[in-house]
C-alpha cells in the first residue's frame, strides 16, 4: 500500500488549498472543501517523518460512520466521502477553540495534574487522583486552535474575556459538547469501550448556524479504555487497555521527544511503522464493530483524484 505523506492536486474551480497535520484541505468555488486525509500522524502537534499506511482511511471511515450518527444532534459539514480516504462538505468559519472534554483523567490532563496543578483550564479537581481515574463529572478543557505550533489551553473565562467566542455561542458549543460526547460514550459502551477523552470542532456554515467539522470520534482526537477490566486495572495499578495514539506518544516519550525545542524525532524503523498500522486497523474495527477493507493499488493519488472529479461533477451538475 502506497502510504499518502502529501498531494498537491488541481481541481477545476479551485479557489484555495491548506495543508493541516494530517488534513490537505482543497477550497472548491469558495463554498466547498475537499478533504483528504493523508497518512501523516503528528504527535505533541509534531508531523513525524513517516507516514503510516491505511491511517488516513481509517480516521476517514471512522469519522464518516461517527458524523452520521450524530447528526440528528446538530448539523454537520459534510455533503459526500466520495473516496476511502476524501470528504466533501460546506465551508464554514471556523471557531478558534477546540472544544476537548474528558470524562477521566488520562493523557495531558494527568501530566498536568501528576506535575502538581489542581486546575485545569479552569477547572478545579479532587486530590487523590490517580492516572486513569473516572472523573466526578465530565470536564470541557478547551484549547486556542493554534494556526501553526502548539494549541494551547485556555479557560471559558479567557475565552470570553478575549472575545474569541461570544458568550451565547460559547454555551451552545459547551452543550453541544456535552451531547456529543454522552453519545460516543453510549456507542463506546456498545462495542466494549470507555469514551475517555476527544475534542470536537465548530464552526458557523454560510446561514450562521452552528455546524460540526472536521472529524469525530477517531484514534488521533479520542481516547478509549477497553471496559472490560478498567476497574480491576484501576484497583491494581495497572495501566489500561487503550485504544488511541497515546501508544505513539509513549514511544516518543521513552525516547526522549515530546516537542521541545531542540529534541529530535527517534528514527522510525519500516516495523514500527507496520506496527502502527496494523494497531490502527485494530483500533477502526474495535471502534466501528466493521471490518476493514484494504483498499489496494499502487496508483492511491490517481484514484483520490478520479474520485474527487467525479463528485465535484456530480455536484456541480
Amino acid at each position: 500500500m502506497q502510504a499518502i505523506k502529501e498531494t498537491h492536486f488541481q481541481f477545476p474551480g479551485q479557489t484555495a488549498f491548506y495543508k493541516g497535520k494530517v488534513r490537505d484541505v482543497y477550497t472548491i468555488a469558495n463554498n466547498l472543501l475537499v478533504m483528504v486525509v493523508s497518512d501523516r500522524i503528528s504527535a505533541f502537534d509534531v508531523v513525524l517523518p513517516e507516514a503510516i499506511p491505511y491511517k488516513g482511511q481509517v480516521l476517514n471511515q471512522i469519522a464518516s460512520k461517527f458524523l452520521k450518527a450524530t447528526e440528528d444532534i446538530l448539523p454537520n459539514w459534510v455533503i459526500a466521502s466520495p473516496d476511502p480516504m476524501v470528504t466533501i462538505g460546506k465551508m464554514c468559519i471556523p471557531f478558534k477553540v477546540e472544544m476537548v472534554i474528558r470524562g477521566y483523567l488520562a493523557g495531558h490532563a494527568w501530566r498536568e495534574y501528576a506535575a502538581g496543578k489542581r486546575s485545569v483550564c479552569g477547572v478545579a479537581l479532587p486530590e487523590g487522583l490517580k492516572e486513569n481515574d473516572k472523573l466526578p463529572e465530565p470536564i470541557i478543557t478547551p484549547t486556542t486552535k493554534a494556526a501553526v505550533g502548539h494549541d494551547e489551553d485556555i479557560s471559558r473565562e479567557n475565552i470570553l474575556t478575549q472575545g474569541i467566542v461570544s458568550e451565547a455561542d460559547y454555551s451552545q458549543l459547551e452543550a453541544y459538547t456535552r451531547s456529543l460526547y454522552q453519545r460516543g460514550t453510549e456507542m463506546a459502551k456498545e462495542r466494549g469501550l470507555i469514551l475517555v477523552d476527544t475534542k470536537y470542532e465548530f464552526g458557523k456554515d454560510a446561514d450562521g448556524v452552528i455546524t460540526l467539522i472536521d472529524e469525530i470520534h477517531t484514534p488521533d482526537s479520542s481516547r478509549y479504555f477497553y471496559a472490560d477490566g478498567y476497574a480491576e486495572r484501576q484497583a491494581s495499578n495497572e495501566p489500561q487497555r487503550q485504544l488511541s495514539k497515546e501508544f505513539v506518544r509513549k514511544w516518543l516519550i521513552e525516547n526522549g521527544f515530546q516537542g521541545k525545542e531542540g529534541q529530535q524525532v527517534p528514527h522510525m524503523s519500516a516495523e514500527w511503522v507496520t506496527a502502527i498500522s496494523e494497531r490502527y486497523i485494530e483500533l477502526f474495527e474495535q471502534i466501528t464493530g466493521d471490518t476493514f477493507q484494504r483498499y489496494e493499488g499502487a496508483d492511491v493519488s490517481g484514484r483520490i483524484v478520479d474520485n474527487i472529479k467525479t463528485c465535484l461533477a456530480q455536484l456541480s451538475a
